[in-house]
């Protein structure tokens, strides 16, 4: 077998969501029906203009990290450590104290390669830096921003911790980041320059500024303190906006004869990917969805199949009225008559929207769905806009399946989508 016609295989997933603090507690509220948004607990959310989000709560960071360590990271950092070893640990190559942990990387050191994927990276650090410079002057400015503020500072940070001599940085595509840093694992091991790839997607803008920031670009669901769960409501005919969420989540990529080679079982296959550009607007989508169709029509050309091929869509489907529409001319453009007949969910109905996190989140999801073959419903559906598209609502949806595709589109046009594909 070739390197460039290597399969990649799914090895192990975590997460840290607002859904759950792990990956089976984050399916299994998704799969539910349970919303994870909510009021937004802190004084520091009371004068904004949007009230609601879904944040990560009853995290202990001391249970994965040693208290040295986890004092000097933004909590984005430390969810992704954990999700991280979620990951690992699942794919039975770490074990041992979370303090101390046992590493057995898959391959060689300088085969193994990790991708931290994020919109914005660790911003709370430079928020306290700046808050710290303010209120003290220069020295006052904590010394660890150079170190630990930066986007790629968590791929730096998991390096060190598993040993591992490959490749490691960030990717940053805002709310595409996930699905692109899931992309570009996928071709470093099919195309021969890792043998596996640690993707660890992370996010935490949910802070005053940038919800101020996106409320006033009208992008947020406004009045919704009263009903929270209810604010969410993609494709549906009453949606005003997204709703913000953090989180992180993780995947590892293993190249088939890799993962066979150390008895792994794979949980699914990645089996194509494709990005494109809107180059259209700095915040609406193209009103056809142009990018994310080509990145359609590229993803299943790269997987080697046809929309009759494709089981099931996981929606990028934020609720906003310009983004939900253009996602669906995208994808009748892309899949023709067939985009009518695939069932559709959108699960940041659930879990909000982890922006950069969102396309991991959405690709575990994915692989969870496959191997339970229920569709999780999408959330506060009542009155669909798109009537002609078969959208799974209210419960879980049973359902044979063999692949599911995954959408990931965001601000300045960036789209990605990956297949996932039940192992054979």
């Amino acid at each position: 077998m070739t390197r460039e016609a290597r399969r990649v295989v799914i090895t192990g997933m975590g997460a840290v969501t607002p859904s759950g603090l792990s990956a089976a507690e984050t399916w299994n509220t998704v799969a539910a029906g349970r919303s994870a948004i909510d009021v937004l607990e802190g004084s520091e959310f009371a004068d904004l203009p949007v009230r609601i989000g879904a944040q990560v709560r009853g995290f202990n960071p001391e249970a994965a990290i040693k208290k040295a360590v986890a004092r000097r990271l933004s909590p984005v950092q430390r969810w992704a450590v954990a999700a991280a070893d979620e990951a690992m640990r699942q794919a039975e190559v770490l074990a041992g104290d979370p303090q101390a942990p046992q590493v057995h990387l898959p391959t060689a050191p300088h085969r193994f390669s990790i991708i931290a994927a994020t919109g914005s990276g660790p911003v709370e650090a430079m928020q306290q830096a700046t808050r710290s410079y303010l209120d003290g002057g220069p020295r006052a400015t904590p010394l660890s921003l150079p170190i630990y503020g930066a986007p790629d500072a968590a791929a730096a940070l998991l390096s060190q911790r598993y040993q591992s001599t490959g490749q490691a940085q960030a990717i940053s595509a805002t709310c595409a980041s996930g699905a692109v840093g899931m992309g570009e694992g996928l071709r470093r091991i099919r195309h021969g320059y890792a043998d596996a790839v640690l993707v660890v997607g992370m996010e935490d803008c949910l802070d005053p500024i940038h919800l101020a920031a996106n409320a006033t670009l009208r992008s947020l669901a406004p009045g919704y303190e009263d009903d929270p769960t209810a604010a969410s409501r993609p494709f549906d005919a009453d949606r005003k906006g997204f709703v913000m969420a953090a989180g992180a989540s993780a995947i590892l990529l293993e190249a088939e004869e890799t993962a066979h080679a150390r008895d792994a079982v794979p949980l699914a296959q990645l089996a194509g990917y494709g990005a494109a550009s809107d180059a259209y607007h700095p915040t609406a989508p193209h009103p056809d969805g142009a990018g994310a169709a080509a990145a359609v029509t590229d993803c299943l050309a790269d997987a080697g199949v046809t929309p009759d091929d494709v089981d099931h869509i996981n929606a990028h489907g934020t609720g906003t009225v310009q983004g939900d529409t253009a996602e669906l001319r995208a994808l009748e453009t892309a899949l023709g008559t067939r985009s009518a007949e695939i069932p559709i969910t959108a699960t940041k109905s659930a879990t909000g929207h982890l922006l950069g996190a969102g396309g991991v989140v959405e690709a575990l999801l994915a692989v969870c769905t496959l191997q339970q073959r229920r569709i999780p419903p999408t959330l506060n559906l009542d009155r669909p806009d798109f009537p002609d598209h078969d959208f799974v609502t209210g419960e879980a949806r049973s359902a044979e399946l063999d692949t599911v595709l995954s959408n990931s589109f965001g601000f300045g046009g960036h789209s990605g989508v990956v297949l996932l594909r039940r192992w054979q």
